[in-house]
């Protein structure tokens, strides 16, 4: 019989908040200090730093010196640097997965778990199938380094899908990934990187567009 993993009480706290942001529950800019935390969920405030320390290390919350985190509205132009950075990424995962001809199933598992939200559902779950696909495609190059970067920009990645839902159709996304998977599937290697950087440079104007417009 498998061990049961214990659950600490700062991964508890990390899942709680970093579920907030991302639903929205915790308003942009609004100050979120230890104190606060350590009260509302009755915990020590060691354990509220703990937490709050974690999500700023995943780009969820941002906190200046002497003043309490806060959740971050990303600007036209911190989208268009994160997208500068990820997008070779994803153009070299496309580009090895489609050399080897390896769609991961968990990739494909993600296309049909987003295609099943209906638009009522909280933004976590559009903003986790849709960023599954993603990091299904990473992790099946198998590289611990390509991993680690990859991880680091995760937390401004969720942030900007999460922030650029409603830019993006949930069809055109679903219809964009099945085509990446079609050819990676089919050995090519040019088409895959051609749709992949389609899909990320639609999803990097959709949402400069949305944020110039104060959206």
């Amino acid at each position: 019989m498998g061990r049961l993993q214990t659950v600490s009480v700062v991964d508890a706290l990390i899942a709680s908040l970093r579920e907030r942001v991302l639903n929205g529950g915790i308003d942009p800019g609004h100050g979120l200090t230890e104190q606060d935390v350590a009260d509302e969920y009755e915990v020590s405030r060691p354990t509220a730093r703990s937490a709050i320390t974690h999500l700023v290390a995943e780009g969820l919350l941002r906190r200046e010196a002497h003043k309490p985190a806060y959740v971050p509205v990303l600007s036209e132009a911190d989208v268009r640097d994160l997208f500068l950075v990820r997008t070779p990424l994803e153009l070299e995962v496309v580009r090895v997965l489609a050399g080897r001809r390896s769609a991961p199933a968990q990739a494909g598992k993600a296309v049909d778990d987003l295609a099943a939200i209906g638009p009522e559902r909280p933004h976590s779950e559009f903003v986790e199938a849709d960023l599954g696909f993603h990091r299904a495609l990473v992790a099946a190059v198998g590289s611990p380094r390509l991993g680690r970067v990859y991880q680091a920009l995760s937390g401004e990645i969720h942030l900007s899908m999460v922030q650029s839902r409603h830019a993006l159709g949930r069809e055109r996304i679903v219809a964009e990934h099945c085509g990446v998977l079609g050819a990676i599937e089919a050995g090519d290697a040019d088409r895959a990187a051609g749709l992949m950087r389609s899909h990320l440079d639609g999803a990097c104007a959709a949402l400069a567009a949305k944020l110039a417009q104060g959206a």
